[in-house]
C-alpha cells in the first residue's frame, strides 16, 4: 500500500498540510508552508513564485523549490497568473502542454483529468479546493476579498457542472479575522451584494472592520448550496514561522495549494 501524503509529508519532515476533509479517496491535496526550500532573505524558503519562475529575482531557487514540491506529486502542477477576479480555466489532457507552458489568467483550476496536478498560490488570500463526491472532478480557488466579491467561489462551482450538494471544499492558510483590517471599500463590496455578509465583518476603529475571510467564504460557499466545508483556520499572518503573509511582511514568497485525481484503480 502506498503511504499517504500524511505519511510521505511526515517522513520527509515537512510542516505542509495534508487536508483532512470528505473527499473520496482518488481525491489528493496538499498545502504547503514556508518551510522546506532554498529561497533566502524574506522569501526564505520554499517560495514557490510568480506564474513563470523566470520573472522572480531568485528563479533558480524557485525552480529548486518546485522540484522538491514535484517529488510529492505526479507531475508538475498547472500554474495560474492570478489577477483577483473570477475567470476559471478548465485544464484537460488535450490543453495540458499549452498551460504548462503558458499559465492561463485565472483564479481558479477546474479538470475531470486523472493525474493532472492543480495548483495556486498565496501569501494571506484564501486559497479553497473542491471535489466532488463521486471523485470525478476537482478544482482550486484563489479567494482574496476581491475574488470572493467577484464571485470565484460560484464560478469555480459552475465550471464544475456537479450538483453542489454533491460537492465538498476545504478552505487553506489565509490571514485570520483577528488581523485582516479593512477598509469601506471592502466592506461594501461584499455587504453592498449580500447584507448577510455583515455578520462577518467586526467593527474595529473609524472606518475600518476586522474581516472574517475563512467565514465569508464559508458563507457563500454555503448560500451556493456546498454542505460540507472543511479547512485549516491557520492564520498567515501571526504564525510567521510557518507562512508568509503579503500584509505582513510586503517582500515576501509564495506558499501553494494543490489538488489531483488519482490515476488507475
Amino acid at each position: 500500500m502506498k503511504a499517504s501524503i500524511a505519511d510521505r509529508l511526515a517522513q520527509a519532515g515537512h510542516d505542509w498540510i495534508a487536508p483532512v476533509w470528505d473527499a473520496p479517496p482518488n481525491v489528493h491535496a496538499l498545502s504547503t508552508s514556508r518551510n522546506g526550500g532554498v529561497s533566502v532573505g524574506a522569501r526564505a524558503s520554499l517560495d514557490l513564485g510568480a506564474a513563470i519562475p523566470a520573472q522572480d529575482a531568485q528563479h533558480a531557487a524557485v525552480l529548486e523549490n518546485r522540484r522538491r514540491l514535484v517529488q510529492f506529486l505526479p507531475a508538475a502542477p498547472v500554474w495560474i497568473s492570478q489577477v483577483h477576479a473570477a475567470d476559471v480555466a478548465l485544464v484537460d489532457h488535450a490543453n495540458l502542454a499549452s498551460v504548462l507552458s503558458s499559465p492561463p489568467t485565472a483564479d481558479a483550476l477546474v479538470t475531470r483529468a486523472p493525474g493532472v496536478v492543480l495548483g495556486v498560490r498565496t501569501a494571506d488570500c484564501l486559497p479553497v479546493l473542491f471535489a466532488d463526491r463521486a471523485g470525478t472532478v476537482v478544482a482550486t480557488a484563489h479567494a482574496g476579498w476581491r475574488g470572493l466579491a467577484a464571485g470565484i467561489l460560484e464560478a469555480t462551482l459552475r465550471a464544475m457542472h456537479a450538483p453542489p450538494r454533491d460537492i465538498v471544499a476545504w478552505l487553506g492558510p489565509a490571514i485570520g479575522p483577528q488581523m485582516f483590517e479593512v477598509g469601506r471599500d471592502v466592506f461594501a463590496a461584499l455587504c453592498g451584494q449580500d447584507p448577510g455578509a455583515a455578520a462577518f465583518f467586526a467593527p474595529h476603529r473609524e472606518e475600518k472592520w476586522l474581516a472574517d475571510l475563512h467565514g465569508l467564504a464559508r458563507h457563500r460557499l454555503g448560500q451556493a448550496g456546498i454542505g460540507t466545508v472543511a479547512g485549516s483556520n491557520h492564520c498567515t499572518m501571526t504564525e510567521a514561522g510557518r507562512f508568509f503573509s503579503w500584509r505582513r511582511d510586503k517582500d515576501t514568497g509564495r506558499m501553494a495549494t494543490l489538488i489531483w485525481l488519482a490515476s488507475g484503480a
